[in-house]
């Protein structure tokens, strides 16, 4: 019997003994509270400070995570509430309300973060970090996952971060680098996701990365890279490829054959869409809208097995498509809008179905009862003009190589002539005493003379090819008085219904546009700037399922106790209503089947997914419900309220905090 009293004594030392051997060391300890400190008490670290425990088994939140192995940190991850960056230029410096305080020294900082030698997965997202990114981050020489997205780190991309050789994902999304992409990138062979987007790198495409084998993410788009995309075929895994907004000048190179999506507006590529797009089978996202490509799109294009989105609007697309073209199952969007195409659009593409949306807008397309279309004969003028002006091209290119040509043979007709004039001078020395220092000198002046206008002449035609930036559009502003106009003055015959997020009207702009407006009461002690930051966020999301954000109006309102802002969201409208409408038994005209009702949930996935992985910073509150996907005249859901709550969450603190300063003040008066 003593045995057996004595055993859970045993059983139960040797469980605290496990879990003292496993504790966290205090030296470790004291690094996390040191990083608190360096990041100035974040509001995501605020559970540090009410918990004496081991820091390894705190719970994790949605902003916070910790993870250890035996006795050391293996992952760190860390979101701040810095989420909107300043209107303007970032000169590396300490911005309030957006850095941290200029009291934070990122090398210090980075310092006491190599003390964590066991970290293999680091995030420290949104948390106002600022300064030029310091080499010595090579001495976490575990990590293989880094994300240091939407901070304000400057400069350089340290050479020293190829040192990273286990590295599997870098994300440094959303910063201020200036500099070129490091090109000693191929040394991460691990690597398979770069993520370097909305920065401001410049100089060349780097051709270290064609050489990362193992690369299934690349995105590089918001920078201001330059020149050639070389060929990218050997990147054989390959998936994502996400280079918008550049000022890439190439034609457009072969591309592996597993690409999935391919995102390469809004540069300067030339030439035709080559043939060899043909070959990915799987590719389901294609957007190489605003270039300057040519030619007639190929049938290949349309009719790939797994293509869903096509966008190639804004080029210089030309000729007649195939009537008897085909689009594959999978197509849902095409844009072909503002090229110079003629004749007949092929039956795939003439939006009867009601299958896909289609846009031709901007053509001089035959179209029955289209005002959309110019005449044919301006789209032939223009390709006329086109082809042309490639031909004065040519013709000023053999004329640049001929007067270089010229110009080199009269550089060797002097050199000759300088040659002769040296031996001449040398013979007649020889027969009369004439000094040979005073001729040499003459000669070498003249020489350096000519030598130094032609490096002249060389440096003004170098800087006559530079490139200019292209601006990013923000939220378009409309004045209360169109509102009214477009609502009738909001009347109640334009009224489509009240929700949590406010009163809804329907309005016609001057245009004839139908849209849609939500109207938010917020609290006036919502900023302007903390406003606009939201509202252009929204602006700049471009995704076929999310519903087209299209302005916004702010206004003063005296009707309310105490006085309130007004904050008009201006959206397009959508004529088949809510999905749940279609859901209803009470509408049997409008029940959905359930391909339909599959298509639509597909749609509102990705949508989802875009909202969570597809910008920065994501948006993860969105306000899902059957009530806010919304379907157009052919039935293509879009999801509405994106981002809303957002503003709304924001807008209960501000009320919160004053009713509580009311409370106080009121018990400060009754004392």
């Amino acid at each position: 019997m003593e045995q057996l009293k004595v055993l859970p004594l045993l059983f139960l030392s040797w469980v605290m003994f496990l879990q003292s051997t496993h504790q966290l060391p205090n030296s470790q300890t004291q690094v996390l509270y040191q990083l608190r400190k360096h990041l100035e008490f974040p509001k995501a670290l605020e559970s540090w400070g009410n918990y004496y425990g081991d820091l390894c088994q705190i719970p994790a939140t949605a902003h916070m995570s910790i993870t250890c192995q035996g006795n050391s940190i293996t992952e760190l991850k860390v979101m701040g509430d810095k989420l909107f960056k300043p209107f303007g230029m970032f000169d590396g410096s300490s911005l309030p309300n957006h850095t941290l305080s200029e009291a934070f020294i990122i090398d210090s900082f980075v310092t006491t973060l190599t003390r964590l030698t066991s970290l293999r997965v680091l995030s420290l997202v949104s948390l106002g970090i600022y300064g030029e990114f310091p080499g010595k981050i090579h001495r976490l020489n575990s990590l293989e996952y880094l994300d240091l997205s939407s901070n304000f780190l400057f400069g350089s991309v340290p050479p020293d971060i190829s040192r990273l050789v286990m590295l599997q994902s870098l994300m440094l999304d959303g910063n201020y680098f200036n500099g070129s992409v490091p090109d000693t990138l191929d040394s991460l062979t691990n690597l398979t996701v770069l993520s370097l987007k909305n920065n401001r790198f410049k100089g060349p495409f780097p051709s270290s990365i064609c050489r990362i084998g193992r690369l299934t993410n690349l995105a590089l788009s918001h920078n201001e890279i330059s020149g050639k995309l070389p060929d990218l075929s050997k990147l054989s895994h390959l998936h994502m490829l996400d280079l918008r907004e550049n000022h890439l000048d190439s034609e457009l190179p072969v591309m592996p054959i597993r690409l999935v999506t391919v995102l390469l507006s809004k540069n300067s590529f030339s030439g035709e869409i080559p043939r060899r797009f043909g070959g990915l089978s799987q590719l389901q996202h294609l957007d190489l809208s605003f270039n300057h490509l040519t030619g007639t799109p190929s049938r290949f294009l349309f009719s790939l097995p797994n293509i869903s989105y096509l966008d190639l609007a804004s080029n210089k697309l030309s000729g007649k498509l195939p009537l008897n073209l085909t689009c594959g199952g999978k197509l849902g969007f095409v844009d072909l809008s503002n090229n110079r195409l003629i004749g007949t659009p092929p039956r795939c593409l003439a939006g009867a179905s009601g299958e896909r949306v289609v846009k031709l807008g901007g053509n001089c397309l035959s179209i029955i009862g289209s005002h959309d279309q110019h005449q044919e004969f301006l789209c032939e003028e223009a390709e006329t003009e086109g082809k042309q002006f490639q031909g004065r091209k040519v013709g000023i290119l053999i004329a640049v190589i001929g007067g270089a040509v010229l110009v080199l043979v009269f550089f060797v007709l002097v050199i000759l002539l300088l040659l002769c004039t040296n031996r001449c001078s040398s013979c007649c020395s020889r027969e009369k005493s004439v000094p040979q220092t005073r001729l040499k000198v003459v000669t070498d002046n003249s020489h350096t003379s000519l030598s130094s206008e032609v490096l002249a002449s060389a440096r003004l035609i170098s800087q006559t090819a530079k490139l200019g930036a292209q601006g990013v559009p923000s939220c378009r502003s409309f004045s209360f008085e169109d509102l009214k106009e477009a609502t009738d003055d909001f009347d109640s015959s334009r009224f489509l219904g009240e929700g949590s997020l406010g009163k809804l009207y329907r309005g016609t702009l001057e245009n004839g546009s139908s849209i849609a407006i939500r109207c938010l009461v917020l609290s006036r002690k919502f900023s302007s700037q903390s406003i606009r930051g939201h509202l252009d966020w929204m602006a700049k999301l471009n995704h076929p399922h999310l519903l087209g954000f299209l302005g916004h109006c702010t206004q003063t309102s005296g009707e309310h106790d105490p006085v309130a802002t007004i904050l008009y969201l201006v959206y397009e409208y959508m004529p088949n209503g809510s999905y749940r409408t279609h859901l209803s038994e009470s509408f049997s005209e409008k029940i959905l089947t359930w391909p339909d009702r599959l298509a639509i949930l597909i749609e509102i996935a990705k949508a989802v997914h875009f909202l969570h992985t597809g910008v920065m910073p994501g948006s993860f509150n969105n306000q899902l419900k059957t009530n806010n996907i919304l379907l157009d005249e052919h039935k293509i859901a879009k999801l509405s309220d994106y981002g809303v709550s957002a503003i709304i969450e924001e807008n209960e603190k501000l009320e919160t905090k004053s009713e509580t300063h009311k409370s106080k003040y009121a018990s400060f008066v009754l004392v």
